[in-house]
């Protein structure tokens, strides 16, 4: 064997998730007995509700379920998806329309496979979550970063994407609420930056797992909406692939259910992939998903009323660390702070140069485990996502208090 690769190239090339790694690494120092409290991982806390739960004990008694089942979904899901997607995002689709698949994920994996060819752009607004690039990467496709910091919101405009576009710009990845500053696009801005993409027939990637949570100034006011980038701009239904799922809004990350919407020639497209890569979704996850999307959803609003309680603890108490700037998060559960004022200036005999070493020691003499902000574009920024409970929140906050005090 004169090749000696063991691995090919564009898996060589892939990173490992780093939201992932931060927070295996601080369940190992829990399993060893550190007291390390991890806002490293963006999963609810919560159980599932207990309806969904129930729905799924049923499908696993029921013979029907025990089978193949169409690869794009059960006919029953696609249809509750469809009348979802009409009620949040404004988008009449049908059935045919929609492609059940593995978690969110893979709804993104699959969206750019079907659009890239070897070569093409997508415009990435960073910060971006942490799978968008490796995606794109495994499409052959090309990130182009447009940066949004902290003055801004995070926010990025239609001059900025228009100065990145190139006769290469095959697409635009929109994320409102964002993972991992949480900002919410203000309408008018998303009604923008959807023209614009229509005028010059780019076509939308929209990420949505987080559109159900949102927060109002007032925390007794009923939330914005997350506008859909679709709902704002309807001539976008023909150039966009919308991606959401249950994991975030519904406390079921580990069901691993998603989807994606879109043109019908291009989910089908996205069937024919999925029917050689997965085949269908596990059956009994589908059926909790749609006790989840037609059951009652009370619980939904009481996972979103205690993260907004959680959100404006862990900003207002974040905000008391001098050297740090903490923008206020409208949605999602995460906070990004902007570090750069503690970098370069001594900790516990330590001087941090970037967030990565910043995030190193608050782990080593905090006992904290965050997130830097190389894993979501440049340094400077570290995200604590605040989907823990409130006890451990505030403690963990307090405790970075004192180290930067």
């Amino acid at each position: 064997m004169t090749d000696q690769r063991r691995l090919s190239a564009r898996i060589s090339a892939i990173a490992e998730s780093a939201t992932l790694k931060v927070d295996a690494k601080a369940k190992a120092l829990q399993a060893e007995g550190r007291p390390v409290i991890s806002y490293a991982a963006g999963e609810p806390d919560f159980p599932t509700p207990a309806h969904i739960v129930e729905a799924a004990l049923e499908a696993v008694r029921d013979p029907r379920n025990h089978r193949y089942t169409p690869a794009a979904g059960l006919p029953d899901l696609r249809e509750a998806i469809a009348s979802k997607t009409l009620r949040d995002s404004g988008l009449a689709a049908g059935a045919n329309q929609v492609v059940v698949t593995n978690g969110g994920k893979q709804a993104v994996y699959q969206a750019f496979q079907v659009l890239l060819d070897d070569g093409d752009e997508v415009l990435v607004p960073t910060p971006y979550w942490t799978t968008y690039p490796e995606a794109i990467k495994l499409a052959g496709g090309r990130q182009v970063d447009v940066f949004a910091g902290s003055e801004q919101g995070y926010l990025v405009t239609v001059e900025q994407l228009e100065a990145a576009r190139t006769e290469r710009t095959r697409a635009l990845l929109f994320v409102s609420p964002s993972n991992p500053t949480g900002a919410v696009y203000p309408p008018e801005q998303v009604k923008a930056i959807g023209e614009w993409a229509l005028e010059h027939g780019i076509w939308v990637v929209t990420d949505e797992i987080y559109q159900n949570l949102t927060y109002a100034e007032d925390p007794e006011a009923a939330p914005p909406r997350a506008l859909s980038i679709v709902e704002a701009v309807p001539g976008l239904a023909d150039q966009a692939i919308l991606v959401n799922g249950v994991a975030k809004t519904y406390a079921m990350t580990g069901w691993r259910l998603g989807w994606m919407v879109g043109p019908a020639d291009v989910m089908k497209g996205a069937a024919n992939l999925q029917s050689h890569l997965t085949s269908n979704v596990s059956n009994i996850s589908q059926r909790a998903a749609i006790a989840a999307l037609t059951g009652p959803q009370e619980p939904v609003e009481e996972m979103r009323r205690a993260f907004d309680r959680r959100r404006r603890t862990i900003v207002a108490e974040l905000s008391k660390i001098d050297g740090m700037t903490v923008p206020v998060p409208e949605g999602a559960f995460y906070v990004y702070p902007d570090v750069t004022g503690l970098l370069g200036r001594e900790w516990g005999g330590v001087t941090p140069a970037t967030s990565l070493e910043l995030a190193d020691l608050m782990l080593e003499k905090a006992e904290v485990a965050a997130v830097p902000g190389e894993a979501f574009g440049p340094s400077g920024f570290l995200r604590f996502s605040y989907a823990l409970g409130d006890a451990p929140l505030l403690e963990g906050v307090q405790r970075l208090q004192e180290l930067f005090s």
